[in-house]
C-alpha cells in the first residue's frame, strides 16, 4: 500500500516521504497485539501539524523506537477485515474515528485500528467531513462538557474561535445554550461570528481584560494568553487548555489541561449534529496522498482543516 512515512526525528518534514508499505496483517491472532482491531481502507485522513514533535510519533508505549512511522490519526473509511474480539462493526461498514497515538496512523491506504475507537459513519456524510470532524469535534466536546462542565446560561470564552478546534467549540457551546465570546486575529472576526460567536475580541488590538467575567475559558493558544485569561474567569470557574500544562489558575476555580481521547458515543453524537445541520466542519484544503508531504509543511498558514483524500 502507499503510505507517508517519517524516519528521522531531527529531519522533521524533510525526512517525510511517500513509499510502499505492507498492508496491516495478522488480525486473526487471538493472543497477539491485534486482538480487537479492524482494518480500515482509508478514504480520508486528517493530521495535526505538530505531530512530528510528539514523543508518541517516534516510540511505542514502552519507549522503543518504532520508525519508520506513518503519521495522521483521524480516519474515515470502510472496514475491510475484523480480528477476534471485535464488536459493533462489520466488514463493508463506513466508519470514522481516532487512532492510537503510538501506532501507525492514517496517512496510508489502510490502517489497523482498535474497533472501540471507531464509530459508524452514516451514508449521507462525506468521508472528508467524517475525517475533519474527529479530532476537532472530540477535543471541543471533551473540553467543554467533560472538563469544563459547561451548562446552559453560562458564558464561555473560546480562543481561536475561527480555527479548526475553536470553531467546533463555538458551535457546540452555542447549541448547549451558552453565551460565546470568541477571540483571534482581526481578520478572523467574521468567520468566528459566522460559526456562532456572539462577541469577538481581537487579541492584537482589543483588551482581553475588558470583556468582564466568564464562567469557562476554552484555550488552544497557551502562553501569555492563557495566563491573562485566568483573570477574567469568575470565582469558581474553569480554565481548560489543550496547549499543555500551565500555572494559570482562576480564583477559587480549576485549571485543566488535557489530551483528547477516542470516544465512540461522542463521535455518534457529533455526526448526528452534522446530519441535522447543527454542526459543520471547518475544512480548508483537500489534498491527495501524493500531495500529503507538502500539505504537512505548507508554504503559508492554513485556514481550516487540511484533509487528505486517500481514495476518490
Amino acid at each position: 500500500m502507499k503510505a507517508i512515512v517519517v524516519t528521522d526525528r531531527a529531519a522533521g518534514t524533510a525526512g517525510m516521504k511517500l513509499v510502499e508499505r505492507p498492508e496491516p496483517q495478522g488480525l486473526g491472532d487471538l493472543t497477539g497485539a491485534n486482538y480487537g482491531d479492524v482494518v480500515v481502507q482509508v478514504y480520508a485522513s486528517g493530521f495535526t501539524g505538530d505531530e512530528l514533535s510528539w514523543p508518541s510519533t517516534w516510540v511505542d508505549r514502552l519507549g522503543r523506537d518504532r520508525t519508520p512511522t506513518i503519521p495522521g490519526h483521524e480516519v474515515a473509511g470502510v472496514v475491510t477485515a475484523l480480528s477476534y474480539g471485535t464488536t459493533g462493526l462489520s466488514v463493508g461498514q463506513r466508519v470514522f474515528g481516532l487512532t492510537d497515538w503510538t501506532r501507525d496512523g492514517t496517512l496510508a491506504e489502510y490502517v489497523a485500528v482498535e474497533a472501540r475507537n471507531l464509530a459508524p459513519l452514516p451514508g449521507d456524510v462525506d468521508f472528508t467531513v467524517g475525517a475533519a470532524l474527529v479530532m476537532p469535534g472530540l477535543t471541543a466536546w471533551q473540553g467543554l462538557f467533560e472538563h469544563g462542565r459547561l451548562r446552559a446560561g453560562q458564558t464561555v470564552l473560546v480562543h481561536g474561535a475561527a480555527g479548526v478546534v475553536g470553531s467546533m467549540a463555538t458551535q457546540l457551546a452555542r447549541e448547549a445554550g451558552a453565551y460565546v465570546i470568541g477571540t483571534g486575529r482581526a481578520s478572523s472576526r467574521q468567520t468566528a461570528l459566522d460559526f456562532g460567536a456572539q462577541e469577538f475580541v481581537d487579541l492584537e488590538n482589543d483588551a482581553l481584560e475588558d470583556i468582564g467575567g466568564v464562567d469557562l475559558v476554552f484555550d488552544v493558544l497557551g502562553g501569555d494568553i492563557v495566563t491573562r485569561s485566568a483573570a477574567v474567569i469568575r470565582p469558581g470557574g474553569t480554565l481548560v487548555t489543550i496547549a499543555g500544562p500551565t500555572e494559570a489558575r482562576p480564583v477559587n476555580g480549576h485549571t485543566v489541561d488535557f489530551v483528547v481521547v477516542p470516544d465512540r458515543a461522542q463521535l455518534i453524537a457529533l455526526v448526528q449534529r452534522v446530519r441535522e445541520g447543527q454542526l459543520r466542519t471547518n475544512i480548508g484544503t483537500i489534498d491527495t496522498l501524493d500531495d500529503a508531504v507538502a500539505a504537512f509543511n505548507p508554504a503559508k498558514r492554513a485556514n481550516g482543516k487540511t484533509i487528505i483524500r486517500v481514495r476518490p
